[in-house]
């Protein structure tokens, strides 16, 4: 049986005077433990197109961003490998497994959402944006604060 639930998007939604507002769906992240299987099989079986590869110091991953072919702007797939024992993605990978890390939305200013969330009591993981993918600037809300998944809010570089 399915219930459809009412939802008060003024109530629950950002005001439109609040700083900032998701744009689109930007990406889902994948925790994987051998990149380079995990690229063949999202390439060689699904056809996704690779089209970003980079090791991220400071997040301590190897990621890799996948799109539909002739599709780059729209959602992507992010694989994360770790790139060392303690990085957040082994330990991931030590509790969970492989599978789905986070879901991401590009949002117009992440130090603006940041900032809003917290005034709205919700935890955000970061009290500044860091660095993402492609020189983005990333946060993420807290998963107990978003019904158990970890969102990542991305403000892409003009370079993306």
């Amino acid at each position: 049986m399915m219930v459809a639930m009412a939802h008060d998007t003024a109530a629950t939604g950002p005001a439109p005077d609040a700083g900032w507002r998701v744009v689109r769906i930007d990406h889902v992240g994948i925790a994987v433990g051998d990149i380079e299987a995990a690229v063949r099989f999202h390439t060689d079986v699904l056809g996704l197109v690779e089209i970003h590869r980079e090791s991220n110091a400071e997040q301590a991953v190897i990621e890799v961003m996948l799109a539909a072919p002739g599709d780059a702007s729209g959602a992507q797939v992010q694989l994360l490998a770790p790139a060392g024992p303690q990085s957040p993605i082994a330990r991931f990978l030590d509790r969970r497994g492989p599978g789905i890390q986070q879901l991401a939305y590009t949002v117009d200013d992440v130090a603006a959402a940041g900032a809003a969330l917290r005034a709205r009591g919700l935890r955000v993981l970061y009290d500044e944006p860091r660095r993402g993918t492609a020189g983005s600037l990333v946060n993420f809300i807290h998963p107990a604060d978003a019904g158990g998944v970890l969102v990542e809010l991305v403000q892409t570089s003009p370079r993306r």
